[in-house]
Formats: structure tokens, C-alpha cells, sequence
């Protein structure tokens, strides 16, 4: 009689990797989360039902072969469900630790809406990977064939490498313009260790760079060269910088000192980790160590801001948040973690006034209320009148999101189409912009958004160029 693989949900439970404890891990910017043990790695992805139509694959932007790869995992065939992993994601140890799975693939899971807990899809996901690193299942990328098309990219976070890796897979010669010291974008800079360690990330660069793709770091396109001079390089460009200006607060006292950008003091922070001198963090400006600190935003920006400010030794991390928590952006496995690791989330709050002059010393509050849908359908935050109150504070984060920035004005190509918000005007199908051979991906066109939906624009937008590149008379009109 044949062993019953699948559909264990019936009789095994829904578990998670173990965390470690709260203590313990605010000490310090390593995972929280431990590794799965190959047989449990096996039993929880045993439990999924293999739909018929499959909800997890989907909802998951990548489309990833879930149920599949889940099968593979259950029968031991490891090496199998890695490859079919790989497939279709670039990145899947990336994806396994930081994509919100609990409002895509695990959130649509079929048994979970059935009330038997889902299956835990990213842990899986990431135990996969780690375990094909060790035993050398991920293979270098070698081409069949060299071939003599070239292709820029500008812009080396998770869309631009994701299209990097497709191009050179192909045999495209592929360079890679980054404006930071080292590739990777927000996966390197924006994102904190306790959430995605960075050897994780810097092997998926050694690969490509191992691959032949070249990456010109510390260039600011615009500055120390030219976007026409990008283009006269290569035979396509694909812009895949995201978006990296933040939003202010308008309100008074807002330019004092110790009220900061998130991504400043994320970029620090991470700097740190590399073992770089880092001027702004030891003068204490970008360091909440021994500091009463406020996070205003409730995104997964500020879910980093707040946690690195626990890490960083913050005598009190307050989260102020306009909506309430069941409101909030941000991934409510993230505000767990959070809690148990001590932010205090101040919900319906918004600042009103910064306090203190030259240096900030407090923020003038504002309690809110939820009042009548807007445009979106969320409830608008109305202000209570005369329910304001100072919240004492030496370091103030703002993480109220990000927006692009005026790439035409900046770049000298008014001729680049953008949206009225800012963001690049591309083809929704081929990622082409208004410019011939010119392409874009990921945040810059959709805006702020998923490490997962810029891996699925940049593999998508690689595709459309190799389709543009095998049209001779098209590259041959440029």
C-alpha cells in the first residue's frame, strides 16, 4: 500500500519555525527565526492539500510552482524542489525571509481559509534554499553561447539583479550602474540583518559577478555619467532604480536636529553591520542608543526603523500610527515581533508640531479617530479636537514612505514620459518606456512597493528585451 505523502492537515498542525527569544535576539541583528530540521521541513509541507487550483500560486507574484516544490519537499527529493523552486523565482532565500506570506501565498491558502492553519510556504521556501547553498545544488551561471548585445541596467536592487540574471543567462553582456558602494539596493542598505543577513544577499551578487556581469558602483547617473552616455553603450537600458525619496512630515519644528529620515538611519544602521566607518552613527545623530525614540509611520519601513532602534539600545521605542492596527500597511507578523521585542505602538496618533528648537525634545501629538471611507475604501483619520499631548523624544524617524524621484529633470531626458506621480510610463506588458530600446521595472514604475513584485517586473522586462534584442532591423534603426 502506498505511503500517503500529502493532505496531512487533517491530522498534523500548523507550525512555524522556532523563534528565538525576544531577549535574547534585541541584542543583536542576527534572524530571529531558527531553521527548519529536514523532517519537519518534510511534515509541515506534507500538510498541503495540492489544490486543484492552487490560491498560494496565484496570489504569489512570481506564480512559484508552490504545490508542486511542496510535494517534491514531502517525498525528500530536495535538490528537485529547490530547481523547481529556482524556476521561476531568482531569489527564493530572499522571498522565504522577507516577503509578507501571510497577505499572499499563506494568506490564500486553501486549508487556512478552512480553519486548519496554513502551510508554512516561506519557511519551506528558505530551508530549500539554504540547504542547496551548503550542498552546492545552485549552480554558476555559465551561458551555452556568448552573444554580442549589451545591456545596461541602472539600478542594482532586487529588479535590476533579477533582470541581470535572466539577461546573462542568456549570454547577454550585462553592466549594472548602482549610485551606493555596494549592489543589492535596499536588500543591502534598507532592509536590517535581524530580518535578511547580509552574506545571504552578497552570494547572489558573487554569483553574478562570478557569471560576467560587471557592476559600476559609487556612479550616480546624471552626475558621474550621463544617462545618453548609458545609452550609447549598450543596445537596451533598463531602469530599475526604485524609489528612494522620502516623504516629510509638514508640520513645525520638522528641520530640527534628531528628527531623521528612516532611510538614513536604516542606511547607517546596516553600514555598521558591513564594518564601514560610518561619521553620522558614531557622532550619535543616526544611533538611538540611550535615546527616547519615536517611529511616525506604519509601514514595514517603520517595522525596521523600530526594531533596529531596540537593537541599537533605545531606553523607550514609541510607534505612532494615524490608524488603528487592524488598519495598519505593514505585516502584522512584523508588529508581533515587534511587541514582544518592547515597541509600544501608539495607535490612532499623528504628529502635530515638533518640540525643542535647534534639537528636538518632544512631539506635539495628535489622537485621532476613524471617520468616513475615503477614495481607497480605508476609513480616514479625522483629528480630536483639544486631545493633543506631548511624547517626549531625543530621535524622531520618519517613515511615512517613499516617492520617486524626477528622474527626467535629473537625468537631462525630458523626453522620458512619467505619470502623474513621478513614476515612469512603461507598457504594463513589456516594460517599454517612451524611449526606444529603454525599459523600466519594478518600484519606479508601480511605486513603493514588494522586494517580490520588482523580482517579477525584472524578470518579466529581461524577457522583453531579449524579444527587442532579436529583432535586428529594430536595433539596427536606433
Amino acid at each position: 500500500m502506498a505511503v500517503q505523502r500529502m493532505l496531512k492537515f487533517v491530522h498534523l498542525g500548523k507550525e512555524t519555525p522556532e523563534k528565538r527569544p525576544a531577549t535574547l535576539r534585541s541584542e543583536d541583528f542576527h534572524e530571529i527565526y531558527r531553521q527548519f530540521a529536514a523532517d519537519k521541513a518534510a511534515e509541515q509541507a506534507s500538510r498541503c492539500s495540492q489544490c486543484g487550483v492552487p490560491y498560494c500560486q496565484t496570489h504569489c507574484p512570481l506564480h512559484n510552482n508552490i504545490p508542486d516544490w511542496l510535494r517534491l519537499t514531502a517525498e525528500g527529493r530536495l535538490q528537485e524542489a529547490y530547481e523547481m523552486s529556482q524556476a521561476t523565482n531568482t531569489f527564493p532565500e530572499v522571498c522565504g525571509r522577507i516577503c509578507p506570506q501571510d497577505r499572499l501565498c499563506e494568506g490564500n491558502c486553501v486549508i487556512e481559509q478552512a480553519g486548519h492553519g496554513t502551510v508554512t510556504i516561506g519557511s519551506v521556501e528558505k530551508y530549500l534554499t539554504d540547504l542547496a547553498w551548503e550542498n552546492g545544488w545552485v549552480k554558476p551561471i555559465k551561458p551555452h553561447h556568448e552573444r554580442p548585445e549589451s545591456v545596461g541596467i541602472i539600478g542594482a536592487g532586487p529588479g535590476g539583479l533579477a533582470a541581470a540574471d535572466v539577461l546573462r543567462r542568456q549570454g547577454i553582456q550585462v553592466t549594472v550602474y548602482d549610485r551606493y558602494d555596494r549592489a543589492g539596493g535596499l536588500l543591502t542598505y534598507g532592509i536590517p540583518g535581524f530580518k535578511l543577513e547580509k552574506p545571504v544577499v552578497m552570494k547572489r551578487i558573487e554569483q553574478l559577478e562570478l557569471a560576467g556581469v560587471t557592476f559600476v558602483l559609487n556612479c550616480a547617473v546624471g552626475v558621474d555619467l550621463s544617462f545618453d552616455a548609458i545609452r550609447g553603450q549598450h543596445d537596451a537600458v533598463l531602469i530599475a532604480t526604485g524609489v528612494y525619496k522620502s516623504r516629510d512630515i509638514q508640520a513645525p519644528g520638522v528641520g530640527a536636529k534628531g528628527v531623521v529620515k528612516a532611510l538614513d538611519y536604516l542606511i547607517a544602521s546596516n553600514r555598521k553591520s558591513f564594518g564601514d566607518d560610518v561619521e553620522a552613527f558614531d557622532s550619535g545623530e543616526l544611533n538611538a542608543a540611550g535615546k527616547r525614540v519615536v517611529v511616525i509611520g506604519g509601514g514595514d519601513t517603520a517595522m525596521d526603523c523600530v526594531r533596529t532602534a531596540i537593537r541599537q539600545g533605545a531606553i523607550s521605542v514609541k510607534c505612532l500610527y494615524r490608524r488603528d492596527k487592524a488598519n495598519m500597511p505593514g505585516s502584522q507578523r512584523e508588529v508581533q515581533n515587534a511587541e514582544e521585542e518592547g515597541v509600544d505602538f501608539v495607535w490612532l496618533t499623528a504628529p502635530k508640531a515638533f518640540t525643542g528648537g535647534t534639537s528636538v525634545e518632544g512631539v506635539i501629538v495628535q489622537r485621532m479617530r476613524l471617520g468616513d471611507p475615503d477614495a481607497s475604501g480605508r476609513q480616514s483619520p479625522e483629528v480630536i479636537d483639544d486631545a493633543d499631548y506631548t511624547e517626549a523624544a531625543d530621535l524622531v524617524v520618519q517613515a511615512l514612505g517613499f516617492e520617486p524621484e524626477e528622474i527626467p529633470t535629473l537625468w537631462g531626458v525630458p523626453e522620458l514620459a512619467v505619470t502623474r506621480w513621478g513614476t515612469i510610463k512603461s507598457d504594463f506588458r513589456t516594460h517599454s518606456t517612451s524611449l526606444p530600446g529603454v525599459y523600466a521595472a519594478g518600484d519606479i514604475v508601480r511605486g513603493a512597493s514588494l522586494v517580490v513584485w520588482a523580482i517579477r517586473d525584472g524578470r518579466e522586462a529581461a524577457d522583453a528585451i531579449l524579444s527587442y534584442l532579436a529583432q535586428p532591423a529594430a536595433v539596427a534603426a536606433e
